[in-house]
């Protein structure tokens, strides 16, 4: 059903950006979630002549569920469930091989250039879809610190039920598709890689 609608994150940035329009040559950037959302926002980037910078964050995980985060960083900020009974060196051990982990990833998308100053700057972070939106979420509570004047998060495809929390946590929230069931999420990243 999805292949009819997007056939891939080349188109799915030409419409996202055909809903940014109000964005072209603004002060903007565009921020986007590797891997995926790396051609999304490019083609985002390009039709709206902004400049684009990765964002990188990565979870905490648990010690004793690797699956289960007990919260999150970026290269200069990090959140934290404080009530959790885990171990401080636990904790700053996972900061330290996480931020090393991030600068790699960075200097692999961007070189040696600096991360962009998105101080006072409308902040559009992409991704090529959600399925349960948390490190998307983690991000976008983590770059409000560095205080943007806006954050839009623009993601092609999400899952109904998610909607609403990123209406609320976004300043701004632009998506295509919003399928009832995880399955026709599935199809559709799967047909976004091809």
């Amino acid at each position: 059903m999805f292949d009819e609608i997007l056939k891939d994150r080349i188109e799915a940035g030409m419409l996202l950006s055909d809903k940014l329009l109000k964005y072209q040559g603004s002060n903007s950037v565009v921020l986007a979630v590797p891997r995926g959302g790396v051609p999304v926002g490019f083609v985002i980037a390009k039709r709206l002549n902004l400049p684009m910078d990765v964002v990188l964050s990565k979870k905490i995980p648990h010690p004793l569920n690797k699956e289960f985060a007990i919260g999150a960083l970026s290269m200069d900020s990090m959140i934290a469930d404080e009530h959790l009974d885990v171990p401080k060196n636990y904790v700053n051990e996972e900061i330290i091989r996480l931020r090393k982990s991030l600068q790699e990833k960075y200097k692999l998308y961007m070189g040696n250039r600096k991360p962009i100053d998105i101080k006072g700057k409308d902040v559009i972070v992409v991704d090529d879809g959600i399925a349960t939106g948390n490190t998307l979420l983690a991000s976008i509570e983590m770059l409000r610190k560095s205080n943007p004047s806006k954050i839009i998060a623009a993601i092609p495809v999400i899952p109904i039920a998610t909607v609403a929390l990123f209406q609320k946590k976004a300043d701004e929230f632009v998506y295509l598709l919003a399928p009832t069931y995880s399955g026709e999420l599935e199809d559709f990243t799967k047909n976004l890689t091809k």
